[in-house]
């Protein structure tokens, strides 16, 4: 048994944008959120482009959700498709975030996601009411003036505000809920399948239950040695998170020690040639190594993850290197993406790309070599060009490969969030 009096005993709210997407642009078109038909996808002029966001109707009576394709959408006029407004929706995000100032101090809000955030009340309970008071404040507040559905779990820690807004807020009439830690037992430890509850996916599901683990409540009892042997110190993970236990500081990652800097693509087409899947590689190294630069960090680890298009029955590869001096530099990230392609890849039609730069330390603890004196010019010059773009836009400086047939760089300079602004 676990010895909850010794653990943290917050009041954080976890408010999510009900399908923020869909709902910015009925509203924008004069619609209401939750009584309209509309998805938001990603290109209508492709038929396999991916839904971004659907309406709560449009969910439950069509079935239509995030990832479904456009060519899975009825033809019914009741139904509206409409391309993304990025930029709208990430000012109306920001303008939300206003909101919740109004209650706490910034530095008790963390925006995890352009739709979903926490806050935590504890020293604006004697000013505004309780934590449930609070919450309704807010989710008042935001459909008065913009019109948009949310709703707030509540728990002592950020990992049961998430698991109580997935597993009941959302589902209740009010959207708004409270779990304590004395409700573990009876609300999360019945919660089966395991991928129902967040941070759990469908590959390590596949793994616990192999176990004879298909429960919570059976995670919750089961031995915690083997499932640290298992899964290393995801296992400890696993095991106190089905008890409810998260440490982590508002702000900082839900699971600790998962910082790390990567890009993935869904390719707008397949591609079939190793050579334009290489040119694709080296744009999304040249993103990453920006990402890592931006934060003032480099790495050790580099992962590449190729998807092959499921006209070939999907699968593909996931494999990482580590390299013994950290870099955020675009070109040594791509030597070692390319080791991996050439190494792994089976020349099947590739669709999807992912790359991953982790174990990250500070770019201040990089160590010049006396075998390679021009590191540090390489570096630096990363920094220049990121300037550069940062003044005139990113589509400022490309590479000669970004305006070939198998780049996608010059296009997507023109979207915000990888999609249209």
């Amino acid at each position: 048994m676990v010895d909850y009096s010794t653990l943290p005993q917050n009041k954080i709210l976890c408010v999510d944008m009900k399908s923020f997407y869909a709902s910015c642009s009925a509203v924008m078109r004069g619609l209401d959120p939750l009584n309209c038909y509309l998805a938001v996808a990603g290109n209508l002029e492709r038929q396999g482009s991916v839904v971004l966001a659907a309406s709560p109707r449009l969910k439950k009576e069509f079935r239509i959700k995030t990832g479904s394709r456009l060519f899975e959408i009825p033809n019914d006029p009741r139904i509206q498709v409409v391309e993304p407004s990025m930029a709208t929706y990430l000012r109306i995000s920001t303008e939300i975030s206003r909101v919740f100032n109004r209650y706490v101090p910034k530095e008790a809000i963390h925006t995890y996601s352009v739709d979903e955030s926490f806050i935590k009340v504890d020293g604006a309970i004697h000013i505004w009411g309780d934590a449930t008071t609070i919450a309704e404040k807010i989710k008042d507040d935001i459909e008065r003036e913009f019109q948009l559905p949310c709703t707030a779990g509540i728990g002592p820690n950020m990992l049961m505000a998430k698991l109580c807004l997935d597993l009941e807020a959302k589902k209740a009439r009010s959207g708004i809920a409270e779990w304590t830690f004395a409700d573990v037992p009876e609300k999360l430890w019945n919660v089966s399948p395991l991928s129902e509850m967040w941070g759990i996916g469908r590959r390590i599901e596949k793994t616990l239950n192999g176990m004879g683990i298909f429960t919570v409540g059976q995670l919750a009892r089961f031995d915690l040695e083997k499932l640290e042997k298992k899964f290393g110190i995801m296992g400890n993970q696993l095991y106190y998170h089905a008890w409810g236990i998260d440490l982590s500081n508002l702000g900082a990652p839900i699971i600790e020690g998962q910082i790390s800097f990567g890009k993935s693509q869904v390719l707008l087409r397949d591609y079939k040639e190793k050579e334009e899947v290489e040119h694709v590689i080296l744009e999304m190294c040249e993103e990453v190594a920006r990402r890592a630069r931006t934060h003032r960090k480099a790495g050790r680890t580099v992962s590449l993850g190729i998807g092959y298009s499921q006209e070939e029955f999907g699968g593909g590869f996931h494999r990482s290197k580590t390299i013994y001096r950290p870099t955020n530099v675009t070109m040594e990230l791509y030597k070692v993406c390319l080791d991996l392609f050439h190494e792994y890849y089976n020349g099947h039609t590739v669709r999807n790309i992912s790359i991953t730069l982790g174990n990250i330390v500070d770019d201040s603890e990089l160590q010049l070599d006396l075998f390679d004196m021009g590191a540090g010019k390489r570096r630096e010059l990363g920094y220049v060009v990121d300037r550069v773009r940062e003044r005139f836009g990113s589509g400022a400086l490309l590479r000669a490969i970004s305006y070939t047939a198998a780049g996608t760089a010059k296009q997507r300079a023109t979207l915000v969030g990888g999609h249209k602004m």
